[in-house]
């Protein structure tokens, strides 16, 4: 699986498809303590109003232009993941007009992505997006793994959000900035999630 991939990677690199990693993970309104320090086995806690609420983010990651497209909803499920899918239709799907370069998106074998509906939404694209499915377990492939933690980690942590809409555009404004930056010219210095 390795080498199909090092293949689609030099396929996307040489302008023949569109390679994306695809993943989920999700936010939580209370802070994520990414870097801080406690006395040894103690446990470490950041007082926090209500209960905790999460925000799920399903999104894909463009190998070459590294821009990230995500959709945000309160859960994941396979109808969440298909909303995802039509975000994809508007930036790389057929249009009048258009050029249209094949899509190959890698994804792991999540059940939201195995469900009948994703499965049926998925073959009403195969005429411009190929799916290459990741073996169990092997998160080391997919290149957008790291963007969930990253995401957690450097830009949204140490932050107490108000409720999940405030999270939601805090994760929004976050990934506009993070393709702004990327978009900017080889030269910038690219962060660690892409």
């Amino acid at each position: 699986m390795d080498l199909r991939l090092q293949l689609r990677k030099a396929q996307a690199e040489a302008g023949d498809i569109v390679l994306l990693y695809g993943d989920e993970s999700e936010a939580l309104t209370h802070p994520y303590l990414a870097r801080a320090w406690a006395k040894r086995g103690a446990d470490l806690r950041v007082p926090a109003p209500g209960q905790a609420k999460k925000v799920a983010m399903i999104g894909s990651l463009d190998h070459v232009t590294r821009q990230l497209s995500v959709h945000t909803s309160p859960t994941k499920r396979a109808s969440d993941f298909i909303a995802h899918l039509e975000q994809l239709d508007r930036s790389y799907g057929p249009k009048p007009g258009r050029a249209t370069t094949p899509v190959v998106l890698v994804e792991d074998n999540g059940p939201i992505h195995l469900s009948k509906l994703t499965l049926t939404a998925l073959e009403t694209r195969k005429h411009w997006l190929t799916v290459e499915w990741l073996p169990k377990y092997a998160p080391d492939l997919n290149d957008i793994e790291v963007v969930g933690h990253d995401l957690n980690a450097h830009h949204l942590a140490h932050q107490t959000f108000l409720d999940q809409h405030a999270l939601d555009r805090a994760i929004h404004d976050t990934i506009a900035a993070l393709n702004q930056e990327r978009s900017v010219g080889p030269l910038v210095k690219r962060r660690i999630s892409a």
